[in-house]
């Protein structure tokens, strides 16, 4: 796991300087604590255009030989590299075979020699995470990739005939000249969707890569080509699922283990291509030179990985959960209850979460405003869990993959609903309903069905994502300056998630639903969170659930086999149910959270009110200061709990201040 930067220019671009590549590449020290490379291309006098490449290591496979820039034997080919390729030890004898000789026994050799091998096409062969920034002076192109779902991320700029690119945004932003624009889109996605998606990022005219993309920059034009190589095989337009469908599926590894055929299979052949492929995809990232353990929360999906890992190894695995002291916030009886069944050596600790302490360093290391309070848990735990272990798996993508949340009960639900009559569903969105007093509570009963009424009468695509925007649409309304709403002139935050609603034909809307929370979800926001508060740490973590093969196993399992009456993850606990105490097989999900609405009653409840209507903040121009207030003063007299619209507001507030303002 490591931080890259650098660039490539034209003739006519501006080089990047050594003092420059240094700051980039120092920025990122926290990705890469063990070691430090720059390398520079001898572009004779700059009349070809050139390359610089800068990098941080965390050393994890192979400690003595894996030092980074990495070039071919002709160096011809210099390669910068975050990430793993799990299969390397395949690949190697595959390469030696085909004449390629090596002097390491690092995955980032592997990556060099398969790009010589197969161009743009040596992606196909990687199973693992990563970002990838080759060199090929031979061509003079600088080439881009990123893993397929997204774990590994990639920024970059293309302006005046030079591309830079970086791990982090706040590398890019040590180039001198570096503008610092807010990009009006970007601010209304992040009040949607409380994280600012691909390929936009929060600054304009910088880019995130998109997940399964590769980027190739001609250091001779200074024309920049992006293309997608991979795609999770939900159903996609223009296609359609049929037995011959399958055959190429199985031929091109997805569901190896699944017989060819019908494509009716049997839950029992499912069950048995899912214990084979989630078996080896934790198999291969237990490979490591360095101390691994597992973060072991209670849940399901961390509860299987554990157990399998425990299965394979020759040793008590080390586990890791951190509890609160607000009860509902506590998952550790859980933890101990899996730890004891699997026989793990497991590692408890207590944190009182203080939000003060770690707003600043959430402001540094995650870029852009990023809203989900639940990085506060997982940077704790990232912390705690580095001073033992420099590699963790983890459970992340359970969810998505396999139905786990309450909502797609409520798709399911809501779905069954649009099929009844219509003056019932007149009946059942009738705005009587919203008169009912509720708790001010967010999830309290009585206020869950009244938005669950209130969404009926609208397309599902729109219902789905007014239910999991931080702002729905006519609070969005509300919140923005007419100025602002000017700037927007129409447009719509949704439509992130509305491309990838209409890039997904499956029949059924819950799968369908599941497809898009792959596609944007999870990269955008669970991944993310996931590598910004564990490189924060200088932690490596690791998701077996992300491989791309069980990916492509799960985008195929019927929807009935994941989700059946109330109970969403069917096949994954009836799969695993010999890794699974009973106690977490029947619990309903927890998320890993904290009480935000406390704290903005009590130890923030001066900060709020001196940041958010503070006049700075207030005079920006994106939001009606009068709307601010209103929303202020509801939660603090516990009219209504805004406390996911309040933390919205700050993390964009304190972002502003720090990367912009300064």
């Amino acid at each position: 796991m490591c931080g890259i930067s650098g660039g490539s220019w034209t003739a006519h671009g501006e080089p990047l300087d050594r003092n420059t590549l240094v700051r980039m590449t120092d920025a990122q020290s926290h990705r890469g604590p063990d070691d430090v490379g720059y390398y520079f291309s001898d572009a004779g006098g700059n009349q070809r255009g050139g390359a610089a490449l800068g990098f941080r290591r965390l050393a994890i496979i192979d400690l003595s030989g894996g030092h980074q820039p990495m070039a071919n034997e002709d160096e011809s080919i210099w390669i910068v590299f975050n990430g793993e390729v799990y299969n390397y030890r395949e690949l190697k004898p595959r390469l030696e075979a085909l004449g390629h000789r090596f002097r390491t026994s690092s995955d980032t050799e592997c990556i060099v020699h398969a790009y010589e091998e197969w161009g743009h096409d040596c992606l196909q062969h990687f199973r693992g995470m990563f970002a990838i920034a080759i060199w090929d002076s031979r061509r003079q192109s600088l080439f881009l990739a990123r893993d397929r779902m997204g774990q590994k991320p990639l920024v970059y700029r293309l302006a005046d005939g030079r591309l830079t690119f970086a791990s982090e945004l706040k590398s890019l932003l040590q180039v001198p000249g570096a503008p610092k624009d807010v990009d009006p889109c970007a601010v209304a996605d992040f009040v949607t969707l409380q994280y600012v998606p691909h390929p936009r990022t929060m600054l304009r005219s910088y880019h995130k890569l998109p997940p399964a993309h590769w980027a190739e920059f001609n250091a001779v034009t200074g024309d920049l080509t992006v293309q997608r190589y991979w795609q999770a095989p939900f159903q996609r337009p223009g296609t359609s699922m049929s037995t011959a469908d399958n055959d190429v599926i199985a031929n091109e590894g997805l569901g190896q283990n699944l017989p060819r055929g019908p494509r009716q299979t049997s839950l029992n052949d499912y069950q048995r291509a899912l214990r084979e492929t989630l078996t080896e995809a934790v198999r291969l990232r237990m490979r490591s030179d360095v101390p691994f353990g597992a973060f072991l929360s209670g849940g399901v999906d961390s509860t299987i990985i554990t157990g399998l890992m425990q299965q394979q190894s020759t040793q008590k695995v080390r586990t890791f959960s951190i509890g609160f002291s607000e009860k509902k916030f506590d998952e550790r009886v859980y933890a101990r209850e899996a730890a004891a069944k699997l026989g793990t050596d497991h590692h408890e600790f207590v944190v009182d979460p203080s939000a003060v302490e770690m707003l600043p360093k959430l402001t540094w290391h995650y870029d852009e405003p990023f809203a989900d309070s639940s990085a506060i848990p997982t940077m704790y735990l990232s912390q705690l869990t580095r001073q033992q272990v420099t590699v963790a798996l983890t459970g992340d993508g359970g969810d998505e993959l396999f139905a786990g949340y309450d909502r797609y009960l409520a798709v399911d639900l809501a779905t069954k609903l649009d099929r009844l009559p219509s003056f019932i569903r007149g009946l059942m969105t009738n705005r009587l309903w919203q008169r009912l007093p509720a708790s001010v509570e967010q999830k309290s009963r009585i206020r869950r069905v009244k938005r669950f009424l209130d969404a009926l009468g609208q397309s599902p695509e729109r219902r789905y994502i007014n239910w999991v925007s931080i702002f729905d649409d006519a609070r969005r309304h509300d919140l923005y300056s007419s100025n602002f709403q000017q700037t927007l002139a129409g447009y719509d935050s949704a439509s992130f998630l509305l491309d990838a609603y209409a890039d997904c034909t499956e029949p059924d809307f819950v799968q369908r639903t599941t497809s898009v929370d792959v596609e944007t979800y999870l990269p955008c926001d669970i991944l993310t969170k996931v590598d910004i508060a564990s490189m924060a740490f200088s932690l490596e973590c690791r998701s077996p659930f992300m491989d791309h093969r069980v990916v492509e196993l799960a985008s195929q399992i019927p929807r009935r086999f994941k989700l059946q009456g109330k109970r969403g993850k069917r096949i994954l606990i009836e799969t695993f149910a010999d890794l699974l105490p009973t106690s977490i097989q029947n619990r309903r999900k927890m998320g890993f959270g904290v009480p935000l609405d406390h704290w903005f009653r009590g130890s923030l409840r001066s900060l709020i009110a001196d940041t958010l209507l503070e006049q700075r903040s207030l005079q920006r121009g994106y939001f009606d200061p009068a709307a601010v207030r209103r929303l202020v003063d509801e939660h603090l007299t516990s009219k209504w709990d805004h406390s996911a619209r309040l933390w919205l507001l700050l993390m964009f507030e304190l972002w502003h201040q720090r990367f912009v303002d300064s």
